[in-house]
């Protein structure tokens, strides 16, 4: 990367200076001089704060690896090694009780709650599709997929499953909108309003029908008698619509792969383009060229006759990357590339006080606010750093104090075991704690690799420290007064083919408390507020007990006495690397930070790094521990590549990994990732990534 410009002793990209020079600070009129200068200091502030702060975590790692080699064979005293973390500063004294001071936040993300998405940022279409995702068909989504237990059989409309699909709308509503007398079944004439046994559900008419209410959340009823759903309907309702991803996290971190500043700049442009209201994607579809743009408010009229307009498009979050990696996209004074997570925070923001100050087609955030999700934080002094950054950014950009929000992803274990102390750090900007069972399970395995031979990956689900995560997570959130002020969000539903399966399990984390959840699709979204409908979360978060003990969740999932027969380690083995190798042959290849990948069984899984990191760390692990051999791994490795190769034979960009073992950058990158999993820092696999798809991209591999 050589075509570099100087400004205030940094070389940065020059697309990018540009790109941040024109399309960024002139619409804002801002001092394009005296950002640079005030950016150059800030890096001169920050990023040495971020390289200690990573020393840190490294340096507690050797603490904890050597009490786990010192203690190995001996039977886990659990006593002593909650007073070791303490003694290193690991754990951290809990604050005194607390309420977290957010102001200034969006109903979406406060007093609502809803299906989330998470959307990579790279993919235009992708991005479109979740902006828009705050309404979607539920006709639409029940009979093209297996919600409804079966899947469509194609060849043109099927007339019996849409009798299916309509008599589920009516089931539905008479359980989200009883009547006040009778079934919506038996009615044929809505009439000028429709009698509710709850009139304050009806909310009034749009021009294509009626919009009602129900925990917060809008029914649309599409009523159209000549269209051809309506036509044969007795009540001439052609779909029912419902408001669904009521947020989106657009997605810098671990759904893209973006390793340098030409990925960077596309990343960036596209979050203007969401945020400015401009952004398009055009593709071919059945031989027409299709343009998808963001789509415009919804209006209705009230009961009073006064015009009332509800967003059409998901409140949207943007998810900077951790403090792990630097960027070449800008070279700092000393030479060092800048840390990745400061240039997100000092970009994105430059981009989302576009929409603070009105300048954009379309509103985002109606409070004025900036929404960032923070992942991979270590604990509450990185908290404590993102909460001293965002106010060094909004000095910088020029935005009022605790204009930009913060997301705290509770995924690395010294955030779970502090995080009332990561909360407080951040108490008076954050909007948004969440679980997430991949990363944290890689995290866990790092931690205390150590330690033992952990248990099979499907066996994590079950363990105790998991159980305790989870549980916490609701609790201490809702001790430290986020119900009302914020997100209490669960992870990600990864199978978007099965939906049957994602009604019957994801209505658990509204049980749980959460008020938001991840899902794969629109359409996983639109089926998920079925769950919302069905229960008041936020009546429900007062009668959750209280968090269990920090014991449970400091316990390590080890297999003691464990002895795998030889086809259970390979079994294993082959679901360890083929997630991988389905994974990494993507992202090395052709850019792919998010995909459908299939697993061994054939079924598609929506993919990111957390679950290449969970499957390298456990690989890692039983080598360190000699439950399985080199050889055998290498074995598994050969093999997995030929049944990945076939996965993806229908894809003309597609390489074959199988027999070009030394000259293959993704088989290669897999193979570091496994093998030199131990040294990773956090068990991370950016590290590896990055340099070989740069190396990819050089044209120096492959």
């Amino acid at each position: 990367m050589n075509n570099r410009v100087e400004r205030a002793g940094l070389q940065i990209d020059a697309a990018l200076t540009d790109f941040i020079e024109t399309q960024v600070l002139a619409p804002r009129e801002r001092d394009i001089a005296a950002f640079w200068d005030g950016f150059a200091k800030l890096c001169g502030t920050f990023a040495p704060r971020n390289r200690e702060l990573l020393a840190r975590r490294d340096a507690l790692q050797v603490q904890i690896d050597g009490w786990h080699r010192e203690r190995r064979g001996q039977p886990h005293d659990s006593a002593a090694y909650r007073a070791f973390l303490e003694s290193i500063g690991y754990l951290v004294p809990e604050p005194a009780a607390f309420s977290i001071a957010t102001t200034n936040v969006d109903a979406e993300i406060a007093r609502l709650a809803g299906p989330q998405l998470v959307v990579p940022v790279l993919n235009a279409r992708f991005l479109l599709n979740a902006a828009n995702a705050r309404w979607g068909s539920l006709y639409d989504a029940w009979y093209g997929t297996d919600a409804l237990g079966s899947l469509p059989a194609g060849g043109g409309y099927d007339a019996a499953r849409g009798a299916q699909v309509i008599a589920a709308g009516r089931a539905f509503l008479d359980q989200a909108l009883p009547l006040a007398e009778g079934s919506w079944t038996d009615l044929a004439d809505l009439g000028a309003d429709v009698p509710l046994q709850d009139g304050a559900q009806y909310a009034g008419r749009t021009a294509q029908g009626y919009l009602f209410r129900n925990n917060g959340l809008h029914i649309k009823l599409v009523v159209d008698p000549a269209h051809p759903i309506g036509q044969t309907d007795r009540a001439g309702i052609a779909d029912i619509r419902l408001e669904a991803a009521l947020t989106a996290i657009v997605d810098l971190e671990d759904s893209t792969a973006a390793v340098d500043a030409q990925d960077k700049l596309a990343a960036y442009a596209n979050w203007l383009g969401v945020i400015r209201g401009d952004l398009e994607a055009r593709f071919d579809k059945g031989g027409r060229e299709l343009v998808r743009q963001l789509d415009p408010d919804v209006t209705y009229t009230a009961h009073d006759g006064v015009e009332i307009t509800l967003p059409g498009r998901s409140l949207l979050f943007v998810r900077n990357v951790g403090h792990l990696m630097t960027n070449p996209a800008i070279l700092l004074a000393d030479g060092h590339e800048i840390p990745e997570g400061i240039m997100d925070a000092v970009v994105t923001s430059a981009i989302g006080a576009l929409d603070v100050e009105g300048r954009t087609r379309f509103g985002n955030s109606r409070t004025g606010s900036i929404y960032i999700v923070k992942p991979k934080m270590h604990g509450p002094d990185e908290c404590r750093f993102t909460n001293d950054l965002f106010d060094a950014v909004e000095d910088l950009v020029g935005l009022p104090r605790h204009t930009v929000k913060v997301g705290v992803m509770d995924e690395e274990r010294r955030t779970s075991v502090n995080l009332a102390a990561c909360i407080h750090a951040v108490k008076n900007r954050i909007v948004f704690i969440n679980t997430g069972f991949l990363d944290r399970t890689g995290d866990e395995i790092h931690t205390s690799m150590q330690a033992g031979p952990m248990v099979r990956k499907g066996a994590m689900k079950s363990s105790a420290w998991l159980d305790a995560y989870e549980k916490r997570n609701v609790a201490i959130g809702l001790a430290c007064g986020l119900s009302g002020r914020a997100q209490i969000g669960k992870g990600m539903w990864a199978a978007p083919d099965r939906m049957q399966a994602m009604l019957a399990e994801k209505g658990a984390h509204l049980a749980a408390g959460a008020n938001t959840a991840w899902v794969p699709s629109p359409t996983a979204a639109v089926l998920h507020a079925l769950h919302y409908h069905g229960s008041d979360v936020f009546a429900l978060q007062p009668t959750l007990g209280e968090a269990p003990g920090l014991d449970a969740l400091l316990t390590i999932p080890l297999a003691d006495g464990v002895n795998w027969s030889e086809a259970e380690v390979a079994e294993e083995l082959d679901n360890n690397c083929q997630g991988l190798l389905g994974y990494v042959v993507r992202w090395i290849d052709q850019g792919i930070g998010c995909s459908k990948v299939p697993d061994i069984n054939d079924v598609g899984l929506m993919e990111d790094r957390a679950t290449l990191r969970i499957s390298s760390q456990h690989l890692a692990n039983w080598l360190l521990h000699g439950v399985c051999t080199h050889e055998q791994v290498m074995d598994a490795l050969h093999r997995m590549a030929a049944k990945v190769d076939a996965q993806n034979a229908g894809d003309p960009l597609y390489r074959p990994m199988a027999g070009n073992w030394d000259s293959h950058p993704a088989f290669l990158a897999a193979c570091d990732l496994v093998f030199k999993g131990v040294e990773q820092p956090s068990g991370y696999t950016e590290p590896l990534l990055h340099a070989w798809r740069l190396k990819v991209k050089a044209g120096v591999a492959g």
